[in-house]
């Protein structure tokens, strides 16, 4: 009677703390929730991950003003933070699912919001120098509902060694 008692607690104590899972589409993906205040879909997938035809046209497209940012000589120790500009130049609204870099040391962050159609927002990239000497460069892969999935930007520079 203990055990059972025990084991129901646990069962009780775990299913409580789950969350409700994203719902599956008929095509195994899970759905996205979009910013309500958008008046578009309320679901946005990844055309390249979908088992069916990819269509080209209705997708998102990020345009970068410039994929790489060459921030100059900074003494090592430096924290240097980029901003990556980018429109939403496609036809529904965009969603980044990830920003990940080449090292540690570099860390993206991005709007976890759809973007509208048309809207401009940026991807901030921060790179700490620390430890880091001579020339360095730092990609960040962004993935997305665009086409193509990914795209990279770039931050390069030199760290002038502490004396």
């Amino acid at each position: 009677m203990r055990s059972i008692l025990m084991g129901f607690t646990i069962f009780l104590a775990l299913s409580a703390c789950k969350e409700a899972a994203p719902k599956k589409i008929d095509n195994g993906m899970q759905e996205v929730q979009v910013d309500p205040k958008l008046n578009n879909a309320d679901i946005i997938r990844n055309p390249v991950t979908a088992s069916q035809p990819i269509d080209t046209n209705n997708v998102a497209k990020m345009a970068f003003e410039v994929n790489e940012i060459d921030f100059g000589t900074v003494p090592e120790g430096t924290l240097v933070k980029k901003s990556f500009k980018f429109t939403n130049n496609g036809k529904v609204p965009l969603l980044i699912t990830s920003a990940t870099s080449s090292c540690g040391c570099t860390v993206p962050s991005y709007n976890k919001t759809a973007i509208a159609i048309g809207a401009t927002d940026v991807l901030e990239v921060q790179f700490d120098t620390k430890g880091k000497q001579n020339f360095q460069e730092k990609m960040v892969t962004i993935t997305a509902n665009t086409l193509p999935s990914t795209m990279m930007v770039r931050l390069k520079g030199i760290v002038k060694p502490k004396s």
